[in-house]
C-alpha cells in the first residue's frame, strides 16, 4: 500500500485551513494532490523506504498532526493505487485507516457496487443493472465484448480493467489555490426555490469578488446541492452520500460575477428540482488562471458593459471600506 487517500473533516467555514493541512503530507512526500474543498491524495513510495514505516503507519502519524496542530480530523483510505485508496476511503472511519492490501484489491473490489467506482455515473450503472452487473465482481467477470457492446469501446475496456483492479492512474502533484469555493448554508431546511437562486446569487458574487481580487478567472464552475435526507437525488453525479454535485466548463474565462451567477442559475435549473429540502449549496470555481492571458468576447451589450464598470467601482469600495461595504444582490440590480 503505497497510497494514501485523505478527506479532512472541516466545516465549511474552515476550508482555507487545507493548504496547511496538505503541509502535513508533504513533510512525507512531495507527491500530494490536493481534493478540495477537504481532501488531497499522497504517493508514499518513497516515503515508505525513507521512514522505514508502512503506509497505514504513517497515516497514524498524518492523522494524530492534524489533531495536535489544527483541531482537525480526518478519515483515511490506502491502496496499492489512487482508485484503490479512493474507494477505501468510503468505508473508513476517523481513527482507523481502512487499507486494502496489493495482493487484496480484486477480492475488496469484488463486492463493491458498481456505482462506487469512479467515474460510473448514474446512466451508466443503470445500464450495467439491468444486465445484472450490479456489482464490480460481475463486471469483472464479464466478457469484455459485453460490456464494450453496453457502454462504448473505450468505455468498456476502462470499465473491465478497473473491476480487476488495473489502475492506471497516478497521483500528479497541484495546488489547491487551483479553485476557489463558497457555500451558503441555510438555518433550516429549504424548500423554497427563490431562497435556493438568492443563495446562488451570493456565493457566484463572493467568487467573482475574491476571482478578481487575486486577478484569477475559472474556467469551470460547480454546483454541490447538499440535502436534509442524506441521499442523493436521482442522476446525481458524483458527490458525498446526501448531496448532488454538477460541473459547466464556461463559454469564456470568467471572474464576471453576473457571467457566474447565470452559469449558477443554469447548473441549478438542469437538476429539475421539485420540493427538494435543501440544507446548504455551495460553488466551485476551478480551472483557475490568470486574468491578463483570458480573452473576452466583446459583446456590446451596453448592460454587459454597465455591469462590469459597476463591479470595478465596487470592488474599489470593498477594498477601501471591507466586504460588507456592498450588500449581496446590488451587482445584480
Amino acid at each position: 500500500m503505497t497510497i494514501l487517500c485523505v478527506r479532512f473533516q472541516l466545516p465549511p467555514e474552515r476550508e482555507a485551513a487545507l493548504p496547511a493541512l496538505l503541509g502535513l503530507l508533504e513533510e512525507f512526500t512531495p507527491v500530494v494532490e490536493a481534493l478540495p474543498p477537504d481532501g488531497a491524495l499522497a504517493d508514499l513510495r518513497g516515503a515508505e523506504r525513507y521512514f522505514g514505516r508502512s503506509a497505514v503507519e504513517l497515516a497514524s502519524v498524518v492523522r494524530v498532526r492534524a489533531l495536535a496542530l489544527h483541531g482537525v480530523d480526518c478519515v483515511i483510505g490506502a491502496g496499492p493505487g489512487p482508485l484503490t485508496a479512493r474507494m477505501a476511503l468510503r468505508d473508513a472511519r476517523p481513527g482507523v485507516t481502512r487499507a486494502v492490501p496489493e495482493g487484496g484489491v480484486r477480492e475488496f473490489l469484488a463486492g463493491q457496487p458498481v456505482t462506487a467506482l469512479p467515474g460510473v455515473g448514474a446512466a451508466t450503472a443503470r445500464i450495467l443493472c439491468e444486465y445484472g452487473l450490479d456489482t464490480l465482481g460481475r463486471v469483472a467477470a464479464a466478457p469484455l465484448s459485453t460490456l464494450q457492446r453496453l457502454v462504448g469501446a473505450k468505455g468498456g475496456r476502462e470499465l473491465h480493467e478497473k473491476a480487476n483492479g488495473v489502475d492506471r492512474g497516478r497521483v500528479v502533484p497541484n495546488s489547491v489555490s487551483r479553485s476557489l469555493a463558497a457555500e451558503r448554508p441555510f438555518e433550516r431546511d429549504e424548500l423554497d426555490p427563490d431562497r435556493h437562486r438568492r443563495a446562488l446569487l451570493s456565493a457566484a458574487e463572493e467568487l467573482g469578488v475574491r476571482l478578481r481580487a487575486v486577478g484569477k478567472v475559472c474556467r469551470t464552475l460547480t454546483l454541490t446541492v447538499r440535502y436534509a435526507d442524506l441521499r442523493s437525488r436521482p442522476g446525481s453525479s458524483g458527490g458525498t452520500p446526501g448531496s448532488t454535485t454538477r460541473s459547466r466548463t464556461l463559454k469564456e474565462p470568467t471572474a464576471h460575477s453576473a457571467a457566474l451567477t447565470g452559469a449558477a442559475y443554469a447548473l441549478y435549473e438542469a437538476l429539475g428540482l421539485q420540493r427538494a429540502r435543501v440544507r446548504a449549496v455551495a460553488l466551485r470555481a476551478e480551472a483557475l488562471g490568470p486574468a491578463e492571458q483570458a480573452s473576452h468576447q466583446l459583446t456590446f451589450d451596453p448592460a454587459d458593459e454597465k455591469a462590469r464598470r459597476i463591479e470595478e467601482v465596487a470592488d474599489r469600495v470593498r477594498a477601501k471600506f471591507g466586504p460588507g461595504a456592498v450588500k449581496p444582490g446590488t451587482l445584480a440590480a
